[in-house]
């Protein structure tokens, strides 16, 4: 049987998504071959551009690698421009190489739409892919640095207005990372924050149209406050180098004009030769196949079904809801089975206006502030867990929150601050002496010794035998969990002996003068006096849990004398003393922190729960905690074997199967 040859034009969010489904589905055949090109090696994510031409995050940000996302999934990605497709032959032709197909889907995405304005194309900024978020990232901090150098007003004031023309999802988001970064370069530039204007103009009545009025509302508010000039019913008629022209006859004077009205079908799309639908989109049937072509399938933003009249909505449920279903089409004509027709199950829209505002309709749940932007947060990590795993929600989180600057973000700074990593250097070193000397104390105690028997015996329930442990020996650990009761009748004893001789001094000091019973009487009223007025309010050397509580007694019985009983009592007494000194001695060098960290907790959560931790011992925890944080960089030798092995472990095939990298892949 000929091979099956399935060619995705596209990584974007449709392309990437049937991708996820067609390599899953054919992973074990070996008759079907999956091909997906695009022109950047990696995956963008379209939905927050605005926060990297904001300044809100790093480049990086909305970058997710193909390497990431397909690993060692059975599916080729290659680099390529694709210059032309001939369907006939079943053949594409790119600037690398050629690629034959059985099965194409074309996922080549949008571009901006610019109704034939004269001027705006070549006057305009757009925030429609990777590079248009750079070029407004750079320009905006240009413009800045310009005005706190000019001293011509009417100069200046054009420098410091910015507007964005369109007040749609992606025009009001740009708008509201304008707003946060406004107030971030007049600090660094020392502006008044009152010179710069930021203006939206919007053609239609109202901002935002796909919302409900609440939301609009709400949304329209937040701008006011923030000194937002909206400019409803306001057509843009032409654009000018330095000028955005109204129909009113207004002409607004502005050095950044960005557009966002709207998009189309990429230019590609309209040089196939495929029936073409309004708007560059490519004509197809409910099952997003090719009214022409029976193999060729269409995905995402260059879909031009119609469903009740209206085109698709071109958003990131769109592409993830056709490419399901051109998917599963292509399972159907290769193994045979149920065909699919495109059915939307939309679950509302998110949209953030700056770091710290947003307003959501999501599964009929209407939200605005805090709340709207955790939703919208909550579904990008949702995203990215399934297309790239969980190295690339870590990522995603510490762009977001743990390396945010200037309180960007809706929790503020709380997660952000850094501690430069030698503040704490001496608590690691601290904390490894510390196990290093429970274990030398250990030996000292005949840990080591095993011709004197179990020193570990008492850890176990009256009753259970070490394995290794000889009957003798055993008889005599039976009593280990009565020698605390011996040890308080012994105190009680030593107590009463105590009491005797004080009895006798006291009738030895009745023989002396009256004069000194007196001061005898006295300094002893004053150190009664003292004593019952200060005295600890909290005994921290008792601890955490009592030795005979229900927790402890179920953990002794389940772990200590249902697991480790049957070690025998020498490997058990030298495992501990060796974890205790390899783990100090991991800590104070800086050698595999995270693992000697994590190590750490799980002893003390093991002493914790037999009864042996006391209070004023926590302090071990919290500062495992910290040192989980990668403190072996900093005079460590972590700062040598850290990056090395991440290198090899980004390579190996489990973790490309799995999605589970520590940074970015090596194959």
């Amino acid at each position: 049987m000929a091979t099956k040859k399935i060619l995705i034009l596209g990584g974007g969010y449709g392309g990437v998504w049937a991708g996820k489904i067609l390599e899953r589905h054919f992973r074990k055949r070996e008759g079907v071959e999956i091909t997906l090109v695009d022109k950047r090696p990696f995956h963008t994510l379209m939905t927050e551009l605005h926060e990297v031409a904001g300044w809100r995050t790093e480049p990086e940000s909305v970058q997710v690698l193909f390497k990431k996302i397909f690993g060692a999934k059975r599916i080729n990605v290659v680099l390529d421009t694709i210059e032309k497709v001939d369907f006939e032959a079943k053949k594409a032709t790119g600037k690398v190489q050629t690629y034959e197909f059985d099965y194409i889907i074309l996922g080549v995405g949008a571009e901006p739409e610019f109704f034939g304005i004269p001027g705006v194309a070549e006057n305009s900024f757009t925030l429609w892919s990777f590079e248009d978020a750079i070029k407004i990232r750079n320009h905006i901090e240009e413009k800045f640095y310009e005005a706190s150098l000019e001293t011509d007003p009417d100069k200046r004031k054009r420098l410091l207005s910015f507007v964005v023309a369109g007040a749609g999802f992606t025009g009001i988001e740009m708008i509201g990372e304008l707003l946060d970064y406004r107030d971030v370069m007049c600090r660094k530039y020392f502006l008044d924050p009152k010179e710069v204007r930021v203006l939206n103009i919007e053609a239609l009545p109202s901002i935002l149209p796909i919302l409900e009025e609440p939301l609009r509302a709400k949304a329209e508010k937040y701008l006011q406050k923030r000194r937002c000039d909206v400019m409803l019913n306001s057509a843009i008629i032409g654009a000018e180098p330095g000028k955005v022209l109204l129909k009113s006859g207004e002409i607004v004077e502005t050095e950044t004009f960005i557009w966002t009205c709207g998009v189309k079908g990429s230019s590609f799309a309209g040089q196939l030769g495929l029936p073409m639908g309004k708007r560059n989109r490519i004509d197809c049937d409910m099952e997003l196949k090719s009214t022409k072509y029976p193999f060729v399938y269409v995905v995402g933003d260059i879909s031009g079904l119609m469903l009740e009249g209206k085109p698709l909505a071109q958003i990131v449920e769109t592409a993830h809801f056709t490419a399901e279903a051109v998917a599963k089409n292509i399972i159907a004509d290769i193994d045979g089975g149920e065909r699919h027709q495109f059915k939307p199950n939309y679950h509302g829209f998110m949209i953030s206006i700056g770091s710290h505002y947003g307003v959501s309709n999501a599964g009929g749940m209407k939200t605005s502030g805090f709340l709207a932007l955790f939703i919208k947060h909550f579904i990008n990590v949702w995203y990215l867990l399934n297309i790239a795993g969980i190295d690339q929600v870590w990522e995603y989180l510490r762009h977001e929150f743990l390396d945010m600057k200037n309180r960007r973000s809706f929790i503020g700074d709380f997660v952000s601050y850094k501690v430069r990593p030698y503040w704490p250097l001496l608590l690691r070193m601290w904390l490894g002496l510390m196990w290093i000397f429970e274990g030398i104390n250990k030996i000292g105690e005949g840990w080591l010794t095993f011709s004197a028997g179990s020193k570990s015996g008492w850890m176990f329930s009256p009753g259970v035998i070490q394995a290794g442990v000889k009957t003798a020996e055993a008889t005599s650990g039976a009593s280990a969990w009565e020698s605390a009761g011996e040890a308080a009748a012994t105190a009680g004893q030593a107590a009463v002996a105590a009491t005797s001789a004080a009895s006798a001094a006291v009738s030895a000091a009745a023989a002396a003068p009256a004069a000194t019973s007196a001061a005898s009487a006295a300094t002893s009223g004053v150190t009664e006096a003292t004593t019952s007025t200060f005295k600890a309010v909290w005994d921290l050397t008792k601890p955490i849990f009592d030795p005979n509580s229900g927790i402890v007694t179920w953990f002794r019985h389940t772990f200590l004398d249902g697991v480790f009983a049957h070690l025998p009592f020498t490997f058990f007494q030298v495992m501990i003393v060796v974890m205790e000194i390899g783990i100090g001695l991991a800590l104070f060098g800086g050698c595999f922190t995270w693992l000697a960290a994590f190590g750490s907790l799980g002893m003390c959560l093991i002493f914790t729960m037999s009864g042996m931790f006391a209070w004023n011992q926590v302090w071990f925890v919290f500062a495992a905690i910290l040192m989980l944080g990668g403190l072996g960089r900093s005079f460590g030798f972590d700062y040598w074997l850290i990056p090395a092995i991440k290198r090899w472990w980004n390579g190996t095939r489990f973790a490309r199967k799995w999605h589970f990298y520590a940074g970015d892949p090596t194959k």
